[in-house]
């Protein structure tokens, strides 16, 4: 029986300074799959940091109830765990994958769409690094 895929707390960005790199030096690559946009960015390693890291976000705009926020970042957490075998391997031994999924839309999607969409980014990405 293999273990289940699991999403620790050095897979997410949380750092400022991480953050600040993905958005704004201009050099982070975007790919979109509608109501999904990923912004990702290849970088050197941080000390004690995963080799890949992604952020979620749902803007206040699109949703107005955190419930209903904390449900489509729920969605895309739940999707990217079961598929980010899909990276594996893609990342030198002294890189880091920085990821940032983005909602686009103000409507709610079924959980099997959000999938689709979180793979169909993750082989994008992976066919561009």
């Amino acid at each position: 029986m293999t273990a289940a895929p699991t999403l620790s707390k050095q897979e997410r960005i949380v750092s400022k300074r991480l953050i600040e790199m993905l958005f704004g030096n201009g050099d982070s690559k975007s790919r979109s799959a509608f109501p999904l946009r990923a912004v990702y960015l290849q970088t050197a390693r941080q000390a004690g940091c995963a080799p890949i890291q992604i952020l979620i976000s749902v803007p206040k705009k699109r949703f107005k109830h955190a419930v209903d926020r904390n449900r489509v970042k729920r969605q895309v957490r739940e999707a990217y765990r079961h598929h980010k075998q899909i990276l594996e391997g893609t990342v030198a031994e002294e890189g880091q994958l920085l990821i940032a999924f983005i909602w686009l839309s103000d409507r709610h999607c079924p959980s099997s769409e959000v999938e689709k969409k979180v793979v169909s980014l993750l082989q994008q990405i992976n066919k561009n690094l």
